[in-house]
């Protein structure tokens, strides 16, 4: 055991804090590193002083000591074979990327086993790449490892990866419908278990191109993805992360297959936040972007639950919430939409609009409902003076009840301070018959007395005959 200072023994926490910061320092490391036994690298000839036909040879052999690992945990030990690897996968790269037919067969199993980001996108994009060769080393396996990394924490590594996963989708036909099964089980597992993935967003940018090129009809599979991942996605805590990503999916979708447009509306109500200003104006956003690309149709199956909720995030305290919904007038394709549908949404918005541009607390709140107001009034004025004349009538009527409850709510009260006023009237009465009856009582008790004193007049006589008086009833 190491010797412990004066100071660590005063202080207990801080030896205690030491020893848990050693023992997370032993403890961390790769996901692909393995403790191995090292042998110091030594540098090997530059591959363009190499003669032509030792070039191949000398290639394979820098590939060999690039699969070399090493623990950069230790920023002391291996420095000088560090180095050497660093620059030689310099010179991998820019020997791959400036000559043609480099990329000989035996060079494929070596590459795959390296695992180094930019040299494997290069290999990927070179011209000479034989797919029928490398699906022997780049296999389900391989996939499912790379997919493993995007957990990383740093995002520049999450960003290699996400271009890479998206060159072998695109050259490896085989291994798309495995990618994205593998895909949609990293995003069930994301949703309804952990609750935690860093490469939520890569993954979703990598879909986004994919949705891209789905043919038409769209398959049940990837109706099924959209509906049972991608909606109930929007439920995560951190949505904010990778929400620009998930929305652009989703209407991706929709351009596909305007069909769906409905289902996902309501999927999207479905999941609407209660109490988080921060996802509602996410969602609000969203649905701008989705009404972007709505047909009329579709738009009249669905305006009316969804004008509710635009009409409840309009009178949302939360000024950024209802600003967000009152932007959705901005928009001249959906203000064309409502126009054309304005004998149903009128009547859902009119009454939230009304209220609020009396009695909303933010000034800029009130200005945007005033624009909108007169908007919808200039739409259909007519209904709009009958909404009004019924909303006054309403409110009149609303005031009369409220003043007719007032009323029998002080009749109640007066009803009762009269009863426990009659309550307390008849305790008192009863405390006076109670005090006239034990009046009576001790009144009869000292005529008696009297009575007994005036026979006897002699008080000693008297005393005498009422204790005689006293023994005979107890002898009786």
């Amino acid at each position: 055991m190491s010797a412990i200072s004066a100071s660590e023994k005063v202080d207990g926490f801080t030896r205690k804090s030491m020893r848990k910061a050693q023992k997370q320092k032993k403890s961390q490391g790769s996901s692909q590193f393995r403790t191995q036994t090292f042998t110091e690298l030594s540098p090997l000839p530059q591959l363009k002083d190499a003669p032509s036909t030792e070039q191949q040879e000398l290639f394979t052999q820098k590939l060999q000591q690039c699969c070399m690992l090493f623990d950069f945990m230790d920023s002391v030990t291996d420095l000088k074979s560090k180095e050497i690897k660093r620059a030689t996968l310099n010179e991998l790269v820019d020997y791959v990327s400036t000559n043609r037919g480099v990329l000989v067969e035996a060079a494929y199993p070596e590459i795959s086993n390296m695992l180094v980001y930019e040299f494997l996108l290069r290999f990927l994009e070179n011209p000479d790449f034989q797919p029928s060769i490398a699906k022997r080393y780049i296999d389900q396996k391989f996939v499912l490892q790379l997919l493993e990394l995007f957990d990383s924490e740093d995002p520049r590594e999450r960003d290699f990866l996400k271009t890479v996963l998206h060159r072998i989708y695109g050259k490896f036909l085989g291994l798309r419908a495995f990618i994205r099964k593998q895909i949609n089980n990293i995003f069930l597992r994301f949703i309804y278990e952990t609750d935690h993935f860093n490469g939520v967003a890569e993954l979703l940018e990598i879909l986004g191109s994919i949705i891209n090129g789905f043919a038409l009809p769209l398959k049940a599979e990837h109706k099924q993805f959209l509906m049972k991942v991608l909606i109930p996605m929007h439920t995560a805590k951190g949505l904010a992360l990778f929400h620009a990503q998930l929305a652009y999916c989703v209407v991706q979708f929709l351009e596909k297959d305007p069909t769906l447009t409905e289902p996902v509306i309501r999927g999207l109500l479905k999941f609407w936040p209660k109490t988080c200003s921060q996802k509602e104006v996410m969602y609000l956003g969203e649905m701008e972007e989705i009404l972007d690309v709505i047909e009329p149709t579709q738009f009249k199956k669905i305006q009316e639950p969804l004008f509710k909720q635009i009409s409840r995030c309009v009178a949302n305290p939360h000024f950024q919430v209802a600003e967000r919904a009152l932007y959705f007038w901005n928009n001249e394709y959906i203000l064309s939409l409502i126009e054309e549908n304005i004998d149903k949404i009128l009547p859902i918005m009119f009454g939230s609009l009304y209220r609020i541009s009396k009695e909303h607390w933010n000034p800029t709140i009130v200005a945007l409902v005033y624009n909108v107001l007169k908007t919808l009034m200039e739409m259909n004025s007519t209904l709009f003076d009958e909404l009004t004349a019924s909303y006054k009538s309403d409110r009149q009527r609303e005031k009369k009840k409220e003043q007719e409850r007032e009323e029998l709510w002080k009749k109640l009260d007066e009803l009762k301070l009269s009863d426990a006023a009659a309550l307390v009237q008849n305790n008192s009465h009863g405390l006076q018959n109670n005090n006239s009856n034990n009046n009576n009582h001790q009144e009869n008790q000292e005529k008696g007395t009297a009575v007994i004193a005036t026979d006897h007049e002699d008080p000693v006589v008297a005393m005498d005959t009422a204790e005689n008086v006293k023994g005979v009833k107890t002898a009786k």
